[in-house]
């Protein structure tokens, strides 16, 4: 009956988000038993969505992507593929405008909350831990055999192994470096990168703050025989010395804009004079930067606590400023798409082969399938992208 009820204030809700759908629509099952076509006007992804209760439009509008994760895991909502609503999503980001973003005391709970993670030294070290040291045993069953937790870049007909290879050589050029010359990279990962540099004659010495990878890396070179890998767990702003070159994959998302000025200082007090880091980086369009900054979404929430893409212009103003010039900048956004797509793949076949942890629960596992749609979704919908640039410190 109240349900009933109120069924115009939740038709009213979806009249703005139809008015803000420029391209795409959504085909939408409602729970008084109505259908409706919300957008439509012009071509774009035309995802099927199942509101099962009201109350899922409820937590969107008052929670944004927040809300509207915590409406799938509790069954207010469905889709048979949830990828084109999250790209639709995306690439309305603009027209749509507050209708998807928290707002009122939600918004202030998750800012309140958020600002609680941000990456002090101790805060970073819990961050980081908090997704990295979820053990190794997890990433292993559904990364790629190198255990590379970034983007790769495709060519056509490549494994996922092989896109990976080519990104990490990719990197490795640009640090323009040679036999025998030092490369710090910050975040190292489980290794991949720093393997890669070394069998190429390269002396790496790679920063993280997760255990978990460390003890991975330390296996990794001592099972290959390698003898120019050294790793820390030190926080990058605590690195010392000089270096030929610095390579950080997908790790300046970590860091907080708070942090962006520190992390940038450090890799020009690092570097030698001429020398190139090797940088590549998530960022959000700087249309929706200013309200992306001013709340908090989903994976700022349940994933990666403390986290944070870059506005590109910001970012590259502060490098600049530095004396980093900004060079050679290779965007990625669709090749993130299809890596994220492939790892999905593979996490669904390890969920089914039972290869994943015993120790994660269904909830567990139903949250990182949702993140693997979610951040998929956003790089179709070119809201997010991922690229590679050269920071080049002045001779």
């Amino acid at each position: 009956m109240i349900a009933r009820a109120l069924a115009p204030v939740f038709h009213h809700f979806l009249d703005r988000i139809d008015a803000g759908l420029a391209e795409g629509g959504i085909d939408a099952h409602l729970p008084d038993g109505t259908h409706r076509l919300l957008g439509g006007r012009q071509p774009g992804p035309l995802p099927v969505v199942t509101i099962h209760r009201w109350r899922a439009l409820v937590r969107l509008a008052t929670a944004g992507s927040v809300g509207w994760y915590e409406g799938w895991a509790a069954g207010d909502w469905s889709s048979p593929d949830a990828v084109p609503l999250f790209d639709l999503f995306m690439r309305n980001r603009v027209s749509l405008g507050r209708s998807a973003r928290a707002g009122g005391w939600q918004r202030l709970a998750l800012r309140g909350w958020h600002a609680l993670r941000r990456n002090s030294r101790t805060g970073a070290r819990r961050n980081i831990a908090d997704h990295y040291d979820l053990g190794n045993d997890f990433y292993r069953a559904w990364l790629d055999a190198g255990l590379t937790y970034s983007s790769a870049m495709f060519a056509p007909g490549d494994t996922i192994e092989a896109a990976q290879a080519r990104k990490l050589a990719a990197i490795l050029d640009r640090t323009a470096t040679a036999p025998g010359d030092t490369i710090l990279e910050i975040g190292c990962g489980w290794g991949s990168f720093a393997e890669c540099a070394a069998q190429q004659g390269r002396r790496v010495h790679g920063l993280t703050l997760s255990t978990e990878q460390r003890d991975a890396v330390l296996a990794r070179i001592a099972g290959d025989g390698l003898d120019g890998v050294t790793v820390s767990l030190i926080d990058y702003r605590d690195v010392i010395g000089t270096y030929d070159a610095v390579a950080s994959i997908e790790m300046v998302e970590a860091v907080g804009q708070r942090f962006w000025p520190a992390y940038l200082d450090t890799i020009a007090r690092v570097l030698k004079p001429g020398g190139h880091a090797a940088i590549q980086y998530i960022a959000i369009a700087d249309d929706v930067f200013d309200a992306y900054a001013a709340s908090v979404d989903f994976i700022q929430r349940y994933i990666f606590p403390g986290g944070m893409l870059l506005s590109e212009s910001r970012f590259r103003a502060l490098a600049e400023a530095r004396g980093l010039a900004w060079t050679d900048r290779v965007p990625l956004g669709q090749d993130y798409a299809e890596t994220l797509r492939q790892w999905r793949d593979r996490f669904d076949a390890a969920d089914r082969d039972g290869r994943l942890p015993a120790r994660l629960d269904a909830r567990f596992k139903a949250l990182w399938r949702y993140y693997l749609m979610y951040c998929e979704g956003g790089f179709r919908g070119g809201g997010i992208d991922v690229a590679q640039v050269t920071l080049v410190k002045s001779p």
